[in-house]
């Protein structure tokens, strides 16, 4: 895989399944246009997909329970209301798409009511003379001309979304069928954020969750909430023991949601699957937990949770996989092992819809960056072959690798290797987080520096998410302590092999992985040739206040003890690294902010050490993943000429 060839890694949206109709979102990256083009594709349970819609930017479809509507997003060309995503509406058997909202910053995904008619959705609703609109005088400003915010908590801001305060996310219902509905009035007022809608089975209601208190004070708590469809005071249906989302109704009312419980951490907290039964009007009840907290963690991103006869499916992190599992509904703290798998492999479900007895899902394998499939005991039919032009240009092969760390803790991850007997130069690559996983799926960065002559060593060091409770909390109160051991391990098992290189050895991350860059590249940089750090976190003192989840992250991970914040930071040693080091960072990163490279690179060159900074303009923190197309191939392009002159 070459830099540009990430215009082949389309993937494939959630599916929207109502009979014989499975319809997905594609996207992929287009240079040309420097954006991400999507488009509908219906795909038959035969095999093989037909375009639905040609895009260049529609999203998020969503059949309705009679099967005769779908509604979907879809964004124009242009600023304001034109520029941004709208509900749109088309009969299911072909025609003409309706727009529905004109809202100016866009509209969320739509969620059909039982009666087939009206859609609940949640959208972004501006303060009057800020994004673009009016304000009172009937002026409209650039951004550098709006008025001052006056912010009065920390909670104001977030990465890869912007300010917050100033555009609350509110609820929303309107009438799909209405032949020229007016622009909807919110259900919710603009003092919280209203998430993850869902009606009740009469359809009388629509359920959200929201912070505690309505969002008195900051919390990243959530509860689960109810509103009138028709309009009225909302109220708390569930108090949630910590985070909460994507809730879902099962047969008899039942309430389903994945949930966090921030009693033991707080920001590596398992996700489960939460069972409640709301009594509106009577006040909050408490739910219960139906899946264990130390050996399964829900992948919520996949879909919420699924409710069949006698049990639910959820998406589930295991070992660098994702399962789909079975969790019966009378459970009470059932562990992995005692959820049937309905489907597990070296693979990643990413996401999936059930109708009836049939379950359409996205798969990622080491081979594919996702294709549908229908799922069933155990089996999986593939039914699109998207990643077709991506195998056709090579795609590497992920070899498994487990050993010990020096505290005989077992450590697992993966080698991809180039072409050619060797021996070849390493990089060793550390995933972002920490709490999330390296997985059974292509990743387009190890493809690439493996095209490029280079032996790619992955894994998931203690920290990381998909092997337990203990090991994702292993790390905290101490970054750079075990995480290093189990880093090095496999690095070591790696080395083993005699077509592998020991004397060209590099090290590389982002985010988290960029901590540890910075870290080994001082504590161990004996062992490597040179580093490069990117979207890193350097300084923690700093962090906990210029960082959007600062002031609770690093409370969580690191304590509040100023002088172990100092000790834990690894611009503390940057006088101690002696290695070629890039510093890389973009420019709006507001998750590990710029002032991180900034400081870094400095201390680096008032050291003597050979260092450069490498400043994308423009981009947030998920540059790497979701940046401009053009960005990501030039940044593919530095790190190649980066190894390219320190490890030839």
């Amino acid at each position: 895989m070459r830099p540009a060839d990430i215009e082949d890694l389309v993937v494939p949206g959630r599916p929207a399944l109502r009979g014989n109709l499975l319809l997905t979102a594609l996207k992929r990256p287009e240079l040309k246009t420097n954006a991400a083009h999507s488009a509908l594709r219906r795909v038959s349970l035969d095999g093989g997909e037909t375009a639905w819609t040609h895009g260049p930017r529609d999203s998020s479809p969503s059949i309705s329970p009679d099967g005769r509507w779908v509604a979907f997003l879809r964004a124009g060309e242009g600023k304001g209301a034109d520029g941004s995503p709208q509900l749109h509406v088309m009969p299911s058997g072909g025609g003409e798409a309706r727009r529905l909202t004109s809202l100016h910053l866009g509209a969320g995904e739509p969620v059909w009511a039982p009666d087939s008619r009206r859609i609940a959705f949640t959208a972004r609703v501006p303060e009057a003379g800020r994004y673009g609109t009016e304000d009172a005088g009937g002026e409209t400003s650039e951004p550098a001309a709006e008025a001052p915010r006056r912010i009065t908590r920390m909670d104001y801001r977030i990465d890869d979304v912007g300010f917050l305060r100033d555009r609350m996310q509110r609820l929303f219902v309107l009438d799909a069928l209405e032949d020229e509905p007016p622009e909807p009035e919110p259900l919710t007022g603009d003092a919280f954020d209203a998430a993850h809608p869902v009606w009740t089975p009469d359809g009388t209601r629509v359920v959200f969750t929201a912070p505690p208190d309505w969002d008195a004070a900051e919390s990243d708590y959530r509860d689960i909430c109810a509103v009138s469809a028709d309009g009225g005071d909302p109220e708390v249906v569930v108090r949630c023991e910590g985070y909460a989302e994507r809730p879902a109704f099962g047969a008899g009312g039942t309430l389903f949601y994945f949930g966090q419980s921030f009693e033991d951490h707080h920001e590596a907290a398992p996700t489960g699957l939460y069972a409640a039964a709301p009594e509106f009007g009577a006040g909050p009840v408490k739910p219960r937990r139906l899946t264990d907290a130390e050996t399964v963690d829900c992948e919520a991103a996949a879909g919420p949770p699924a409710p069949r006869e006698g049990d639910v499916l959820v998406a589930v992190r295991n070992r660098g996989a994702v399962e789909l599992r079975a969790v019966p509904v009378d459970a009470a703290n059932a562990t992995l092992a005692d959820l049937p798998a309905v489907y597990a492999d070296h693979t990643a479900v990413r996401s999936f819809a059930l109708d009836g007895a049939v379950i359409a899902a996205v798969v990622a394998t080491p081979s594919t960056s996702g294709e549908v499939v229908l799922l069933g005991d155990g089996d999986a039919r593939v039914l699109t072959d998207y990643s077709k032009p991506l195998r056709d240009k090579g795609i590497r092969p992920m070899l498994e690798l487990e050993t010990t760390a020096p505290d005989g803790y077992p450590v697992h991850g993966w080698l991809v290797l180039p072409e050619g007997e060797g021996p070849h130069p390493v990089l060793r690559v550390v995933h972002g987080g920490p709490f999330t996983q390296q997985e059974w799926a292509v990743f387009d960065e190890a493809q690439v520096y493996a095209s490029a002559g280079y032996a790619v060593v992955l894994g998931n060091p203690r920290g990381a998410a998909g092997y337990g409770r203990e090991h994702g909390h292993a790390i905290t109160h101490g970054f750079g302590t075990v995480d290093v051991d189990d880093v090095l391990a496999l690095l070591d098992k790696a080395l083993e092999r005699p077509d592998l290189d020991a004397s060209r050895v590099g090290i590389m991350g982002g985010s988290y992985g960029g901590f540890m860059t910075s870290w080994l590249a001082a504590h161990h940089g004996e062992r490597f040739k040179a580093a490069w750090s990117e979207r890193a976190v350097n300084a923690w003192d700093s962090m906990l206040g210029s960082s959007d989840i600062g002031y609770m992250f690093v409370d969580a991970y690191i304590g509040t003890d100023p002088e172990v914040l100092r000790e834990r930071s690894p611009l503390t040693y940057a006088a101690q690294i002696r290695i070629p080091f890039a510093v890389v960072h973009s420019e709006q990163d507001w998750r590990c902010p710029l002032e991180q490279a900034q400081r870094m690179f400095v201390a680096l060159r008032r050291a003597g050490a050979d260092a450069e900074f490498l400043l994308f303009p423009g981009e947030g923190h998920e540059l790497t993943r979701s940046g401009r197309p053009r960005h990501r191939v030039q940044r593919f392009e530095a790190v190649l000429d980066w190894w390219a002159r320190h490890l030839s």
